[in-house]
């Protein structure tokens, strides 16, 4: 039986977020989320301006985790505090929106140039920076570049791994990795 109106825009979030992860963000239509829902489209609609809208609701609290670690990253007086700060919390920060990665795999490139997106577009830059404590060494920007990116590709495969086992083998990999600083 088809319902009038979903209950909740957080059904229609998770809705989203699993046909995302299914099918991408450019393969999922207002209609299939609706679908998925049990409304109609004018439902979802009623809901949510348009497919970007429902985009930026399941990332706004990834992105606003993101920020406050960019401004924790910022606030630090070391090369040695940014780096553990930067490795601590985004691998915090991963493992806890792993799912949100997930979904957004493949297609982040695109989706960066959306507006719900413009803040984080140089906080990569600034990540890896903080990641090789802020070294200009290029075996340095290189280890924190491949550790960064390894990071959340590992958080987006690996949704099913409980998070205390997944963080400190994550951990565990970035200390290996980059280089100390002092």
């Amino acid at each position: 039986m088809t319902r009038v109106a979903p209950e909740t825009h957080d059904e229609i979030l998770a809705a989203a977020g699993r046909r995302f992860a299914q099918t991408g963000y450019r393969g999922t239509s207002l209609q299939d989320i609706a679908r998925d829902v049990g409304c109609s489209k004018a439902a979802v609609l009623y809901h949510f301006a348009n497919k970007e809208a429902i985009l930026t609701g399941l990332m706004d609290r990834p992105i606003g985790q993101l920020r406050e670690l960019d401004e924790r990253i910022a606030a630090t007086s070391s090369p040695a505090e940014a780096q553990r700060v930067a490795a601590d919390g985004f691998v915090d920060l991963a493992v806890r929106f792993r799912r949100e990665i997930a979904l957004l795999r493949g297609e982040f490139p695109d989706l960066l140039q959306q507006p719900a997106f413009s803040y984080i577009q140089h906080v990569p830059e600034r990540l890896v920076n903080a990641f090789a404590g802020h070294s200009d060494r290029p075996a340095a920007r290189i280890a924190a570049l491949v550790v960064l990116a390894g990071i959340a590709e590992t958080c987006g495969e690996f949704v099913d791994i409980p998070d205390a086992q997944l963080r400190s083998a994550l951990l565990a990999l970035v200390h290996r990795a980059l280089e100390p600083v002092n």
